[in-house]
């Protein structure tokens, strides 16, 4: 410790305020503005995560409680087992399981009714650092998903690691204008599902 000096120091005031976090994500962005400036970057912004065998109504609840409409799924040994969307439960996915498997709603679980990882699609952070804006639009209306996963490569390694995600909704806020819904609404309850989340 002889080797480091206190620095110089002072007592608040009492008109001291605590300042928030300005993310890029609230910045007003163009089509060809870099898309890394509307990635959210796990490495800054920690994912939020639930557990497989979680009950629905509680998942959606931490969503609630942490303003957000997606949670990772992470198995017991912290591997990715899917995502779950705030429209997920809200949509018709719940009434769908209980069509098909019966019980009641207070028995769904998280890995009833998330998007598995085998069916995410995801995009390489090396195309996504020279790809513009516009590009992450157009794929995400071509997969159909409101949602895109950001993968890096590291050197040789056989696993891919997350490391970050695109959100259609945050990106319309970003662009201030409305976007086409990435999810084509195929019957009226996917219809119902595109209104209550902002897309029509």
């Amino acid at each position: 410790m002889d080797n480091y000096q206190p620095l110089s120091h002072a007592i608040l005031q009492t008109h001291a305020q605590l300042l928030h976090p300005r993310h890029s994500q609230q910045q007003a962005l163009q089509l060809d503005s870099p898309a890394l400036d509307a990635m959210t970057d796990f490495r800054k912004t920690p994912p939020l995560f639930t557990s497989p065998t979680t009950v629905i109504d509680d998942a959606h609840q931490k969503m609630i409680h942490c303003g957000v409409r997606l949670l990772f799924v992470l198995q017991s040994d912290r591997r990715l087992a899917g995502l779950i969307t705030a429209n997920d439960i809200l949509g018709e996915k719940p009434y769908q399981y209980l069509l098909e498997h019966g019980g009641n709603r207070a028995e769904i679980l998280v890995q009833d009714i998330m998007t598995p990882v085998n069916q995410l699609e995801a995009l390489s952070l090396e195309d996504v650092q020279s790809a513009r804006l516009g590009h992450i639009v157009a794929t995400l209306n071509n997969v159909g998903r409101q949602h895109l996963l950001v993968v890096e490569y590291p050197a040789r390694k056989w696993t891919d690691r997350i490391r970050g995600m695109y959100s259609a909704t945050r990106i319309a806020s970003q662009l201030q204008m409305a976007l086409e819904p990435p999810v084509r609404a195929a019957s009226f309850a996917d219809l119902e599902t595109a209104l209550t989340s902002g897309w029509i």
